[in-house]
């Protein structure tokens, strides 16, 4: 028997560092790390001993004959990445199949190193693969801040609800909350409580993890007719972000044209279609699921503007989408070009997922039928949304290899991507939406460093953050064995008496794990993991109750 790696890897590689034959690739020294969507085990050399599944952080590893259902295509998935490789030869004297990279030290630290005082703004992937990496290799001292007075970040507003084991590496991440050279300080804004200036003041070093909040932008006309919402809203909404009213979402429209075809349209897309009782298990937000209980949706139009060959998302949340249950998954056929690339694309390609699908040449001049599906409609970009009655969406113009058609729809969704805000202090690329840095140096600011999506754009899923902080902190400490860094001009606390001095309430690693708790307590009568705590208020006051059990 050997192992699979299966939908929910995030790629960060923690199973490539504990397995010892080394039958996990792509591994972060070889090229095709940076571009993967997953990793894969080589069945030729796995020795079945376990490791891989037991270090995942996602529970994406999986034994063979233990796949069920649509999982048991991974057997063949794995297998395939290693298809046009050599068989692997034993070299004399050794146990591996696969050769190892030669070792390398990047980092020296002196034997009298002194710890260093570090804060890392945000709390998400980026965030605590920081904090991790600085916790586990150095005596550093980490104060975590983040805006919100809840500790998560992407996780906890970003992953879709129906992806739970995509959540667990939430759990990995929160027992570095109350390590002992950790200082937790949620509620606190940069900018808004504290200057760039007063945080750089009271640390040796500042790492900024604050991700890409804002979408970007169609530039069409009708982008801001009512009916017409963000993913990035959308998401947050379904995920009980504060930032997101409950009536922040219509879903009273038959039919939802989501543009854009990467991962987070397929969410989009599956999250309005997917029987809402399959989602009273998780985590979605309170009115988020009443709301989906009520909806008109039955008809989700996914619009990319290439080719299947090129489509945005990844192949595991593409075959997830095949085996949505009660959900038909068709391909407007009305474009040669489409059947083409579906039927040329090689085994380990995206587009060859769809060869199972159904493709028709759907009459946009008909009303949605009674069941519930999606609709990938390649070749389309929209070139305006079209207004109705009383300036609200009516329809969406696309235009294509077919010509212009109009896509009746009474609801926008915009999942074309994320990109960063300016960050108070900091210098900001307006084309890129990041803060320019070198090698997550922040430029012209000794001491300031960025990491995750303000650093490199919104690319790469939760996994890639632990190889971009991996070389935030080696910068981070080359700097400091350079003396680059300012030693702190204050003491150790007097940052947390600064910060408190400002926002009374903030919450810490003890008020944290009270709304762990709450929520946890929240979702027992239900059978949920949690219910989520949607306000601000109701997260500070969660935060001072004392467990009673």
């Amino acid at each position: 028997m050997t192992y699979a790696i299966t939908q929910t890897c995030c790629a960060d590689a923690t199973c490539v560092a504990v397995c010892p034959v080394n039958c996990i690739h792509p591994t972060p020294q070889e090229r095709a790390f940076g571009s993967t969507e997953m990793l894969y085990v080589d069945p030729r050399a796995c020795i079945d001993c376990g490791a891989c599944a037991d270090a995942c952080p996602v529970d994406a590893v999986v034994p063979v004959d233990q796949l069920t259902g649509p999982q048991r295509a991974y057997a063949d998935i794995n297998a395939a990445y290693f298809a046009d490789a050599p068989a692997p030869e034993r070299p004399d004297g050794s146990p591996n199949f696969h050769v190892w990279d030669r070792p390398t030290f990047d980092r020296n630290l002196p034997a009298d190193f002194r710890p260093l005082r570090v804060a890392v703004v945000g709390t998400g992937p980026a965030g605590m693969y920081t904090a991790q990496d600085l916790l586990l290799h150095t005596d550093a001292e980490v104060t975590l801040v983040d805006r919100l007075p809840v500790a998560g970040g992407l996780v906890r507003f970003g992953v879709a609800p129906d992806h739970p084991a995509t959540k667990k590496i939430g759990d990995t991440f929160a027992r570095f909350h109350a390590h002992p050279r950790v200082r937790m300080l949620l509620g606190l804004e940069v900018g808004e409580h504290v200057s760039a200036e007063e945080l750089a003041a009271h640390h040796d070093a500042v790492v900024y993890a604050v991700g890409a909040s804002a979408d970007r932008r169609l530039g069409i006309p009708g982008e801001d007719l009512a009916g017409s919402v963000s993913a990035t809203t959308f998401v947050a909404w379904y995920n009980a972000h504060p930032d997101v009213a409950p009536d922040a979402v219509d879903l009273s429209a038959e039919r939802v044209v989501v543009v854009g075809n990467g991962n987070v349209a397929l969410d989009v897309a599956r999250i309005l279609v997917t029987d809402p009782e399959r989602l009273v298990g998780t985590d979605i937000a309170d009115h988020a699921l009443r709301a989906l209980r009520d909806a008109a949706v039955r008809e989700v139009v996914v619009l990319g503007r290439r080719g299947p060959q090129d489509a945005a998302c990844t192949r595991p949340e593409l075959l997830a989408l095949t085996h949505l249950p009660g959900v038909d998954l068709v391909v407007d056929d009305h474009d040669p070009r489409i059947a083409g690339a579906i039927e040329a694309a090689g085994p380990q390609e995206t587009a060859a997922v769809l060869r199972t699908v159904r493709r028709e040449k759907v009459d946009w001049s008909q009303a949605p039928g009674a069941g519930r599906r999606i609709v990938l409609r390649f070749h389309s970009a929209p070139t305006e949304i079209v207004a109705g009655d009383e300036a609200s969406v009516r329809a969406v113009r696309v235009t294509g290899g077919s010509g212009d058609t109009l896509v009746p729809a009474a609801s926008v969704l915009r999942a074309i991507g994320y990109r960063g805000t300016p960050v108070p202090g900091l210098p900001f690329d307006e084309a890129t939406g990041t803060v320019p840095h070198d090698a997550g140096r922040v430029t012209g600011l000794p001491g300031t460093y960025v990491v995750g999506w303000i650093k490199r754009g919104s690319s790469g899923g939760i996994g890639a953050n632990r190889a971009c902080a991996a070389e935030t902190v080696s910068s981070l400490l080359a700097d400091a064995v350079a003396g680059v860094l300012t030693e702190p001009a204050h003491p150790a606390r007097s940052f947390a008496r600064l910060a408190r001095r400002r926002v009374p309430r903030l919450v810490d690693a003890r008020g944290m794990a009270a709304i762990d708790r709450a929520e946890r307590l929240r979702g027992e009568p239900d059978g949920r993991p949690r219910k989520k705590l949607g306000t601000v208020a109701e997260l500070v006051t969660a935060s001072r109750r004392k467990a009673t059990r």
